[in-house]
This record gives structure tokens, C-alpha cells and sequence, in this order.
């Protein structure tokens, strides 16, 4: 098994070399910093990749499957046709991100952050906890049919923005 250096290095320098040390044993690449990159192909298997960044990147083709993405940064990325399936996403800041053909199934987008992110033509129907993510009014979503069921893109206040209503009246009971 190669190094969590060596890996870094592969996956910006060589992705099929990158590809085929990927076994599917669980591999340690926590807190690598892949900013500014441009990712092409690229198979993370059973990788844990937590508080990793990839802000400002292009990753095209990149399939991220049973991956620990707990706190990893896509801000600004441009991320076109990759798979997230069955990852953890706990966290994952997509902000400002063009999210274009992407798969989320069975991902766990629990406190995901999608702010003024464009998920317009990503399947996110069967991502779990979708009601758990943080979005805004300039959050771009899919059509409802690449949705999951219960989840309603229309209310972005979450408990961290809960405001006072000017119109309470106090009751006598």
C-alpha cells in the first residue's frame, strides 16, 4: 500500500496509477489539500477524506464511493459528471460550487452546506438527510424528480437563523 503522500501525488500527476492503488481497503487521505486542482477520472474507493480540501477545483469523472467526506471544502469548484454514492457528507461545503450531472445516492448530506450552489441537473433523490443541510434562497436545485420526496427547497432558515416574529401577540394563558 502506498503512502498518503504518494497517493496525493498520484491523483494530481498519474490518476490510473492513482485508479490502481486504490484497492478498497480503507485509505487514510484526511486533511489533504487538493485547492486548485484539476482532477480527471479519479477513484476514491473506501477513501476517508475528512477536512480535505478541493475549493477552487475542477474534478470531472471523479467517482467518490463509501468515502468519509466528513468537512471536506468544494467551495467554488466546478464539479462535473462525479459520483458521491453511499459517502458521508457531513458537513461538506459545496458554497458557490457548480454541481453539473452529479449522483448523490444514498449519500449522507446531514449539515451539508450548498449556499448559492447550482445542483440544478444532479440527481439528489435518493441522498439521505437532505433536510439536514444548510441552503439559501440562492441555492439552485434540481426538478422535483431528482428530489427526495419529503424535502422542501423552499425553506432555507435553519435553527441558526431563527428570527423573531414583529407580529407576536402574547397570550394570556
Amino acid at each position: 500500500m502506498k503512502s498518503k503522500e504518494e497517493l496525493t501525488e498520484l491523483v494530481l500527476t498519474d490518476v490510473d496509477a492513482f485508479n490502481e492503488a486504490m484497492t478498497g481497503e480503507a485509505v487514510d487521505l484526511t486533511e489533504i489539500d487538493f485547492s486548485n486542482s484539476s482532477i480527471e477520472g479519479a477513484v476514491f474507493n473506501n477513501a476517508d477524506l475528512t477536512s480535505s480540501s478541493f475549493s477552487d477545483s475542477q474534478l470531472t469523472e471523479v467517482k467518490f464511493i463509501n468515502c468519509d467526506l466528513t468537512s471536506v471544502d468544494f467551495t467554488r469548484s466546478a464539479i462535473v459528471e462525479c459520483s458521491f454514492n453511499e459517502s458521508v457528507l457531513n458537513g461538506t461545503d459545496f458554497s458557490y460550487s457548480k454541481v453539473d450531472y452529479c449522483n448523490f445516492n444514498e449519500s449522507d448530506m446531514a449539515g451539508s452546506i450548498l449556499r448559492e450552489a447550482d445542483l440544478s441537473t444532479s440527481d439528489l433523490s435518493s441522498a439521505d438527510n437532505l433536510n439536514a443541510c444548510r441552503f439559501d434562497d440562492e441555492t439552485i436545485w434540481p426538478d422535483s424528480d431528482n428530489l427526495p420526496e419529503d424535502f422542501d427547497s423552499t425553506y432555507s432558515d435553519d435553527l441558526s437563523s431563527l428570527k423573531d416574529d414583529d407580529d407576536y401577540e402574547p397570550s394570556d394563558y
